[in-house]
């Protein structure tokens, strides 16, 4: 797993990779920077955390960029709603903030060990004759796969979508019940 902080430089990072992967990262770039870019604002993304990057150096490389011009998104993921789960002796819950995600978009699928979440949020319209000065707000699709603390009956669930928040009901399998197994002969 490969740490980068905000002082280490991409050369020095280089210098740990293996250069393959750093050539096919950079081709990438190549390819995208030779696109027209869609937008013709830069969106500022703020409180990236650089001291604990996933172990994937395209997911670095594509946050870094992302920042300074959008064209640069090496994965098809768009940005990363907030979600929180909570459970009971009964149920898992599960809270995810998804404002502006119209519920047709919206796509929920469970096993008995874990919950994808995918959507999309589509992009309003700018205003004309407009400068933008902030543009935080991130659209496009999204995609999360929650891992479960406990087995769940995937036949007893139910969800809701109300003022910007997902919220899944997951019932526990209960673990405590004791099957007896006769013994033949």
């Amino acid at each position: 797993m490969l740490h980068v902080n905000k002082n280490l430089s991409l050369q020095t990072a280089v210098s740990v990779l293996d250069f393959n992967k750093f050539k096919n990262i950079i081709q990438k770039i190549n390819r995208l920077t030779l696109q027209e870019p869609k937008m013709d604002y830069i969106k500022i993304k703020f409180g990236s955390d650089f001291d604990a990057v996933s172990s994937s150096f395209e997911k670095s490389i594509d946050d870094m960029f992302r920042s300074i011009k959008p064209v640069f998104m090496l994965c098809d993921r768009a940005w990363n709603p907030q979600m929180d789960i909570y459970e009971t002796h009964e149920e898992i819950i599960i809270r995810a903030e998804i404002a502006g995600v119209d519920k047709e978009d919206l796509e929920v699928e469970i096993n008995s060990k874990a919950v994808r979440i995918h959507g999309k949020r589509t992009e309003m319209s700018r205003m004309d004759n407009a400068t933008y000065r902030l543009a935080e707000i991130q659209y496009g699709c999204f995609e999360r796969i929650l891992f479960l603390p406990s087995l769940i009956d995937p036949e007893i669930v139910s969800a809701s979508y109300l003022n910007g928040f997902l919220q899944i009901r997951l019932a526990k399998l209960p673990v405590d019940i004791v099957h007896k197994i006769p013994i033949s002969d």
